[in-house]
């Protein structure tokens, strides 16, 4: 390995080791200052902060700065409390070193770690004056209190510790650094079988490395790599004679030196510390004199990196959630602001690209208190990656110009998704033996016993009162009233299921926030507690604040057969690895090998069967077309794919979302008031009104098809999963025992035995008087739910004069229903 010697000015052989132990008694009595009888005290202590403080010396760890990168490795923010870039010896210019070592440390290439002769001078400049005036330090121990100072220094305390000018302080120097000097040379001896001379010169190579990182340049940058860029935006190894010693010049005072805003004082002191390389280089003379009359070079202002995920512009929200994420897995901020590391996040470039175009397309960045977020998810069986995260607002410091940092994206807030709740009632209910082929019945308007108070007009006292806001038939399959959304029909299955089953549905599929302690705003109560305590019928209609990223999670779980994972933007966190001079070791591939950091993110789990998960997201098949309250958004898209979807608006009109996935790509776009004073907000174009209009079908849905239809097939197929028997008719448990034809009162008693409930209701017919047409559902129907019994009155006519093939029937609590009468 190259060395770059200084030339020391010829002298007679005066310090051997001898004569510098001889002397370091006199420089112990000189650095204790006028009291000899507290050497024991200070001897002991600085014995003490050489044991703790050693060890952590010679490993050299150094805070650097980590790069965020997207999934194709390009770099999205950088992290830093130094803002450094640690670099090997062979990464640094020859004139750097050579610069550094002639105005800091001429006879680093001799000492042992102390420069005795130095030292000696300037302990008797200090006893005989009374006071510390003079340092005498070694790059060795220049490394030493920068390193105490920069790196282990954690309070104010230890800072002032590191910097103290005392005797106590400079005799904890000298030990240090004849202990980590000696320390790397028999590491150099043993590691690579040297003598005592060229152990000796790895040492020094490694030292003068580690300072050249370790100490500050002004402007934020710390370390020689960052002084480069910052100053002159080139590395290290491409500085020139005049542009190393300018900065080996700055060590001095680096503010007081800045060629920003004192250049006569930063030429000055460059082309002092080039006289001192013409002492020590003369045959580069004429050089080194040429490159004194030479301009400062530095670039038009200082170019130093934006700090932290301010960096990351339109990315800011997902830097956010990345480091949220890590610092909940084990990974502190702090960690990562020093840490150097790469982390490699899941963020896909062309998809975030596209998901930031539509959420701004649909909603203003400008517009006043309405905010549109969209985040989309990889759905897979061992992660679910985070492919996108953006928000309408632009991710800044400028309230004015309407920017944020708040975490929009990804936490609980706006008036909640609407009836996209529809489908955790749902889910729940096929858990219990629900088939989505069944029927539900969908009257006008319901009141519902024990569910909360409401606020409708004539609504009896505690039930909850709610109608639909639109006309449907009497009754819908399962998988029409998801795509069409009768607010009726979920809430009597709402009922019939439970609150606490689905409220747990919901948690289990992916809002996991609602399990936190204190997210419903009533003391330390969580949200989820919070509705379970209440029994609110309104939960199906999804009145509360949510989450958008894990409202995007509940869709990958579903499209992952129903397995939960953590909505992930990690991919991988490594570090670049080093020799023991700072060098990157290289691959085969000359490629900088990294080491792998160790990160354990929670475990994915099964949170429903396979076949609920897949029927369910078939079921949800139907919104973006026909009838379905997302179709008109699929058409302006020109959406062609098979996906699942539900759309959902609150009854004010504040907030709205669609949630929509495939088998390749799941997210949810959710619409709400984000300004301190929020109001309905109304469509074409999103804005805060006193007479809302947005449904989850305008903005929302539309916001979704724009973002995924360019990015529908870059994972692969889009296809529906295969749906399962037993919840498309309903499970054992569910199932509606044939009746018909029994006489009623065996019919009755069988559903009894089942664990329905009766209704009985008359009908023409050429069956027998008395006995069942059929019923109402006629297949699977929630257990302990109403079942409504058709029973012959005998009238219908004779084989000649058959009469009517259908009738129109009363239902409690629906209306009139179309019946088609069997034969």
């Amino acid at each position: 390995m190259r060395t770059y010697p200084v030339r020391v000015p010829k002298s007679k052989k005066l310090w051997s080791l001898g004569g510098a132990c001889l002397l370091a008694g006199v420089l112990v009595a000189g650095l204790l200052y006028p009291v000899a009888s507290g050497l024991g005290v200070v001897s002991n202590r600085a014995a003490a902060a050489v044991e703790n403080v050693s060890s952590e010396l010679l490993n050299g760890t150094l805070p650097e700065v980590t790069t965020m990168t997207d999934a194709a490795g390009n770099p999205i923010a950088r992290l830093f409390d130094q803002y450094r870039y640690q670099v090997g010896y062979n990464d640094i210019s020859p004139d750097m070193i050579r610069a550094i070592i002639s105005i800091e440390d001429r006879r680093f290439l001799e000492h042992d770690g102390v420069d005795w002769r130095g030292t000696i001078r300037a302990a008797l400049t200090n006893s005989s004056s009374g006071e510390v005036q003079q340092g005498a330090s070694t790059i060795d121990q220049q490394y030493i209190k920068n390193y105490q100072l920069l790196v282990l220094a954690r309070t104010e305390a230890d800072r002032q510790a590191a910097i103290e000018v005392t005797p106590a302080r400079k005799l904890r120097e000298v030990r240090m650094a004849l202990t980590m000097e000696q320390s790397l040379i028999d590491q150099a001896k043993r590691d690579k079988g040297l003598d005592d001379a060229a152990a000796k010169q790895e040492a020094k190579k490694q030292i003068v490395t580690r300072y050249l990182n370790v100490v500050p340049f002004g402007n934020n940058s710390y370390g020689i790599e960052a002084a480069a860029q910052t100053y002159f935006a080139k590395p290290a190894k491409e500085l020139n004679v005049a542009e190393s010693a300018m900065l080996a010049g700055m060590v001095q005072s680096s503010s007081a030196l800045d060629p920003y805003t004192n250049p006569e004082a930063a030429t000055n002191r460059r082309n002092t510390v080039l006289d001192t390389m013409i002492e020590n280089f003369p045959e580069r003379r004429e050089e080194l004199v040429a490159a004194k009359e030479a301009p400062l070079g530095v670039i038009p202002e200082p170019r130093t990196p934006t700090q932290g995920c301010i960096g990351a512009d339109a990315n800011g929200f997902f830097c956010d959630y990345a480091l949220q994420f890590l610092a909940e897995n084990g990974i502190s901020r702090d960690s990562v602001m020093r840490g150097g590391y790469i982390i490699r996040t899941t963020l896909d470039p062309q998809v975030q690209r596209s998901t930031i175009r539509a959420v701004r397309t649909q909603a203003s960045p400008d517009a006043e208190g309405v905010a549109n977020v969209m985040s989309t998810i990889r759905p897979g069986k061992q992660s679910h990656d985070v492919l996108s995260m953006a928000s309408s607002r632009r991710y800044g410091l400028n309230l004015r110009a309407g920017q944020t940092v708040q975490p929009q994206p990804f936490s609980m807030v706006g008036d909640g998704a609407g009836s996209v709740f529809k489908i955790f009632t749902t889910a729940a209910a096929m858990e219990k033996g629900l088939g989505v082929a069944s029927n539900l019945p969908v009257p006008g308007s319901v009141a519902v016993q024990g569910m909360g108070n409401s606020s409708t007009p004539g609504c009896p006292e505690n039930a909850y009162c709610v109608r639909n806001a639109g006309r449907y038939p009497g009754s819908l399959t399962v998988t029409q009233a998801l795509a069409q959304s009768p607010n009726t029909a979920f809430v009597q299955l709402l009922q019939q299921t439970g609150v606490k089953p689905t409220v747990d549905m919901a948690v289990r599929l992916g809002l996991r926030s609602y399990t936190v302690p204190g997210s419903s705003g009533y003391g330390e109560k969580s949200m989820a507690q919070y509705v379970k305590d209440g029994n609110f019928g309104s939960f199906t209609l999804g009145p509360l604040p949510v989450n958008g990223l894990e409202l995007s999670n509940v869709g990958a779980t579903l499209a992952s057969g129903g397995m939960w994972c953590p909505p992930n933007p990690i991919a991988s966190i490594s570090r670049i690895k080093r020799d023991a001079y700072g060098n990157p070791v290289m691959t085969e591939n000359d490629e900088p090998a990294l080491t792998a950091i160790p990160f354990d993110p929670p475990k994915c789990e099964q949170v429903v069967e396979e076949g609920l998960a897949n029927t369910l997201a078939v079921a949800m098949g139907q919104d973006h077309l026909g009838a379905g309250t997302a179709a008109g958004a699929a058409g302006s898209a020109g959406w062609t794919l098979p996906m699942s979807g539900k759309t959902g608006t609150t009854e004010a009109h504040r907030s709205s979302a669609f949630i929509g996935f495939t088998n390749q790509i799941a997210g949810s776009s959710y619409v709400y008031n984000d300004g301190p004073n929020p109001t309905e907000i109304c469509s074409s174009p999103l804005r805060q009104c006193y007479d809302g209009t947005l449904f989850g079908g305008m903005e929302p849905a539309r916001t979704w098809f724009e973002a995924v239809q360019p990015v529908a097939t870059k994972f692969g197929p889009v296809r529906l999963p295969p749906t399962d028997p037993r919840y498309m008719r309903g499970t054992d448990s569910g199932r509606i025992p044939r009746v018909t034809g029994q006489p009623a009162s065996a019919a009755t008693s069988r559903l009894q035995a089942e664990g329905f409930e009766v209704n009985q209701l008359d009908v023409d017919s050429n069956r027998p008087q008395g006995t069942v047409v059929f019923t109402a559902p006629s297949d699977s129907a929630m257990p302990g739910s109403v079942v409504t019994i058709y029973v012959s009155n005998g009238r219908r006519g004779d084989d000649d004069n058959p009469g009517p093939t259908e009738t129109t029937v009363q239902v409690p609590g629906v209306g009139p229903v179309v019946i088609q009468l069997p034969g």
